[in-house]
């Protein structure tokens, strides 16, 4: 298998982590890639239409597109569990994956605005208004730290990988402040092998 990748994108990092939690990272081999939101990488295209990473190339060709689809793919093939098979834990398992999706789809809209986008057309609004997002989505996160104590899923490994983000990109928001019990559990969980193998140089 074959993963066009980017060292600093978010979900390419959820594929990664999965991947490692599996034991299958040995078998997929990085592609580079400069997937852009503007000026999009041909390489990419010519295999996913959307130009997006991570984008999966299996060994017969079959293209797999969204680190969703890519997670679920590998738990699949390695007959895991990071997608639980009872019902209320897989239920809990999704919501969390689409609140770390949502986090992210936020912060990246707000830093395309301010690096992506010319300076004379930036939207102040647009960013504010993804920054609030991020805002509620950390006060939710943070209302519920608690149930992701031992938990090892596709949500805390997407919620891991959004938080890692922020300490990435949007430092300024100091998001640890006001988070306790967030950044408690993410301490636990950063140290994880799949997590410190992944984190973004």
């Amino acid at each position: 298998m074959k993963l066009f990748s980017s060292p600093t994108s978010p979900f390419v990092r959820k594929v990664w982590v999965t991947a490692h939690e599996l034991g299958l990272s040995d078998r997929i081999t990085a592609l580079p890639s400069a997937a852009h939101p503007v000026n999009r990488d041909s390489t990419v295209v010519t295999h996913n239409p959307l130009g997006k990473v991570p984008t999966l190339l299996l060994d017969d060709g079959t293209m797999l597109a969204d680190s969703r689809v890519i997670c679920e793919y590998l738990n699949d093939l390695a007959d895991a569990d990071l997608f639980p098979r009872e019902r209320q834990a897989r239920w809990r398992a999704l919501v969390d994956q689409a609140l770390g999706d949502g986090l992210l789809d936020a912060a990246l809209l707000a830093r395309y605005e301010r690096t992506a986008r010319p300076a004379e057309l930036a939207w102040q609004g647009w960013v504010d208004s993804q920054t609030d997002k991020i805002a509620s989505t950390l006060a939710t996160i943070e209302a519920r730290a608690k149930v992701f104590d031992g938990r090892v899923d596709i949500g805390t490994i997407t919620l891991g990988c959004a938080l890692g983000y922020l300490d990435l990109r949007f430092a300024e928001l100091d998001w640890r402040q006001g988070h306790p019990a967030t950044a408690a559990w993410l301490a636990t969980f950063e140290a994880r092998p799949s997590m410190q193998a992944t984190h973004p140089r």
